[in-house]
């Protein structure tokens, strides 16, 4: 076997992101890392990742459509990369078996998920601690390795996903737990963090996933952004459903939408789910279940969310106190504010400021 060699990064000031491809990538989950990743900009205008597309021999890859791509770096790129993506190859993922990598590549991907030293985060798990989970907190070593749709596949094979929960595209999640029975399988969610390693399902829940991984390591002012500029919505969370009944609207039903923009406007007020119906001409029941398949969250489930994600915008862009911001976001006071914090994120208010203020 040979001995993979560490590349020296060519920008030190970035965040190197490593998309491994091979034969059969489907192209357009390699373009959406390169788009929302390469979009990141500090508040001085400057690129805070270095994308690189990798392969397993550098050269030309084939895609799932009628057009090659070069990938110009190996897998020492993969290696010592600050973080792993890796996209779907349809052709091969579902035939992947425990241990069916070649050796150098299950290395490269073992090596890239692995901690730098004292520089690992202190979580009750050491290589866990994910947004949401206890013992959460944002750490200075950035390493981690994560999966679009199929891609997952290629981390159980590896023997990264075993003992951990996973998720994958749908139609393949009863495969994926019949193949690596070690692995907890979560066929409903957009995508599981388990702080180093990160699983999500198809193409669209790719988006979701590296714009987590941008909120994560710069905050929700530069994913915002980075949302805005792709025109994508800039926060779903990773447990929103997968799969949801309706998600296109179907000719002659009413639609939830403007009644979820008009509370957007209105986070600071207290809202009753009678007001969101009333907007929207429903009745409750109506609304509620509308609402579900529209989102996949209940009304309060979302507004929460939204009313966190205003908090997290404030501390990180202004002085405001916490009792403040708690009332600018909805929440009210500033016990409630550090509750819910503390319950979404796994972090108090404070902390978090500390960490993204200013970036």
């Amino acid at each position: 076997m040979t001995p993979v060699r560490p590349e020296t990064p060519a920008h030190s000031g970035r965040r190197t992101v490593a998309v491994l491809v091979r034969d059969g990538v489907l192209p357009m989950e390699l373009g959406l890392v390169h788009q929302l990743f390469g979009t990141a900009r500090s508040a001085a205008g400057e690129p805070l990742y270095d994308v690189r597309t990798c392969a397993p021999r550098p050269g030309r890859i084939r895609t799932d459509a009628d057009f090659p791509i070069y990938a110009e770096h190996g897998l020492a790129t993969v290696a010592t990369a600050d973080t792993v993506l890796v996209p779907a190859s349809h052709e091969t993922d579902e035939s992947l078996r425990p241990g069916g990598l070649p050796e150098e590549l299950a290395e490269a991907l073992r090596t890239a998920a692995a901690p730098r030293g004292a520089a690992a985060p202190s979580g009750p798990e050491g290589a866990r601690g994910a947004e949401g989970a206890p013992g959460y907190r944002p750490t200075r070593d950035p390493r981690r390795i994560a999966s679009i749709c199929t891609g997952s596949f290629v981390l159980a094979a590896a023997g990264l996903l075993d003992g951990r929960r996973a998720t994958t595209h749908w139609m393949s999640a009863d495969l994926f737990a019949r193949t690596f029975p070690s692995v907890t399988v979560d066929p409903g969610v957009l995508y599981v963090d388990e702080g180093r390693i990160l699983t999500s399902a198809g193409e669209a829940a790719g988006i979701d996933l590296c714009l987590h991984m941008i909120r994560r390591d710069h905050g929700a002012a530069v994913a915002a952004e980075v949302a805005r500029r792709t025109v994508v919505p800039p926060h779903r969370e990773g447990g929103q459903a997968q799969y949801i009944q309706r998600p296109v609207e179907s000719e002659g039903l009413t639609s939830t939408s403007a009644s979820r923009a008009w509370a957007l406007t209105r986070l600071a007020e207290p809202l009753t789910l009678a007001e969101l119906a009333g907007h929207d001409a429903m009745s409750v029941r109506t609304y509620s279940r509308r609402f579900r398949e529209e989102t996949g969250l209940t009304p309060v489930q979302w507004l929460t969310q939204r009313r966190v994600d205003r908090a997290r915008e404030l501390l990180e862009q202004t002085d405001h106190t916490v009792d403040r911001i708690a009332t600018e976001a909805g929440f009210g006071t500033g016990a409630s504010l550090r509750q819910h914090f503390q319950a979404g994120l796994g972090v108090s208010p404070a902390a978090y400021r500390s960490t993204f203020r200013g970036r």
